[in-house]
């Protein structure tokens, strides 16, 4: 059932409900009620109108549970959303991965020169005291950096930085061990020549920059006016994240791997993409950047610095095609239209998509034009998109 509360012209209040009985033939006697209370109401504001809706409705097994919250969904002369209840929703999800104390103490984590990372003072002691002892910081006001049982080549430093990392692998302190090196450097041109590689799961405890690819997975409606997106059900054994909605393919960057190469092998492990269709239907579109504090030790000053930037790719795919779960990361796709995705950004919805392919969603919305400019915080909202740094 549709419960409506209309505040707008009589004229517009026409234009959406004949909309809506459109889309919902089957509730057309409600409608039509709802219709004649609304024409004897004896007075309406002039401008612009804003439809309040809230919806319960049966959801298919296949589709995530839904919560019932209203959501606030107005659309300008252009088609446009414009409402300021849904701009505030996109800026919780993007505060969602850049939550950094303003009074936290920070440590650079330096290398010939190079700030590569930053850690706590606890963080820096807990390496400095672990053996091999490869992490050296000289006094208090001193930055972390190698010793020189660390060498100065890829090669001995990947080794030595590795050696520190099994260690606290096998003390229970790092946890999600992935078998996967990211290349460490302080931006992303020097990725191919990096000071160290390092396993993904201990690169935030460095605080170093990290790289991933998302992807928007895209497919036309049955009568092309309308986008849909492919959302990833998380597998329950995942590490980080388990059960939660995901992007359909998003992966870290690892060392010796072009972005496309990587986009085209991630499509395929994940989701069954052939490398064809990704080829033929990929798009870069841009990046997106977040930096937070975070971890299960962050309370004891043991929390690690998550400094992202994720290359964002819209990905156009057939009607027919259904992407097949591969490599046991995700238990199932299916799709949503822009305002389910809309709707699951409220901070009180139930199931909500993983965090950080909120901000990549996001800028997605705006760049394709579905967000009008003129609504409020749009500009708050392009800045925060970036607000790590973009390196």
């Amino acid at each position: 059932l549709w419960w409506m509360e209309v505040v707008g012209s009589w004229r517009s209040i026409v234009v959406r409900v004949r909309e809506i009985m459109l889309l919902h033939y089957s509730s057309f006697m409600t409608m039509m009620g709802m219709l004649l209370l609304l024409k004897s109401a004896s007075s309406f504001a002039p401008h612009r109108h804003h439809l309040i809706r809230q919806v319960a409705r049966a959801v298919p097994s296949q589709n995530p549970p839904r919560v019932n919250v209203r959501v606030y969904s107005s659309l300008d002369n252009n088609n446009l959303w414009y409402d300021p209840s849904l701009m505030d929703h996109m800026l919780f999800r993007i505060n969602e991965c850049n939550s950094m104390p303003n009074d936290i103490n920070l440590v650079d984590f330096v290398v010939d020169g190079e700030q590569l990372g930053k850690v706590t003072p606890k963080v820096a002691e807990r390496l400095c005291n672990t053996s091999p002892s490869i992490f050296q910081k000289a006094d208090s006001d001193s930055p972390l950096t190698l010793g020189k049982s660390a060498g100065n080549t890829l090669e001995s430093r990947t080794k030595a930085v590795a050696s520190v990392m099994e260690e606290l692998r096998e003390s229970g302190y790092i946890t999600g061990w992935r078998d996967e090196m990211y290349p460490v450097a302080n931006n992303f041109d020097k990725v191919t020549s990096p000071v160290f590689l390092i396993e993904r799961a201990a690169a935030s405890l460095l605080g170093v920059m990290e790289y991933g690819v998302h992807i928007n997975g895209l497919i036309m409606s049955e009568d092309d006016k309308e986008v849909k997106m492919w959302m990833a059900r998380r597998s329950k054994t995942k590490s980080k994240f388990p059960s939660m909605l995901d992007h359909i393919v998003a992966g870290g960057q690892p060392a010796g791997l072009s972005l496309l190469d990587n986009v085209i092998k991630e499509c395929e492990e994940e989701a069954g993409i052939p490398e064809e269709l990704t080829k033929r239907g990929i798009k870069p579109a841009g990046v997106i950047s977040y930096e937070n504090y975070g971890g299960r030790l962050k309370e004891e000053g043991e929390g690690v610095m998550n400094r992202v930037v994720l290359f964002c790719f819209d990905l156009m795919l057939p009607k027919d095609f259904v992407p097949s779960a591969n490599d046991g990361e995700v238990e199932s796709f299916f799709t949503w239209s822009l305002e389910e995705v809309a709707q699951s950004m409220h901070p009180e919805y139930d199931d909500p998509i993983k965090p950080n392919c909120y901000p990549v969603i996001i800028d997605f919305m705006l760049r394709e034009g579905h967000i009008s400019p003129d609504s409020p915080k749009y500009l708050e909202i392009v800045r925060r998109l970036r607000s790590g740094p973009c390196c």
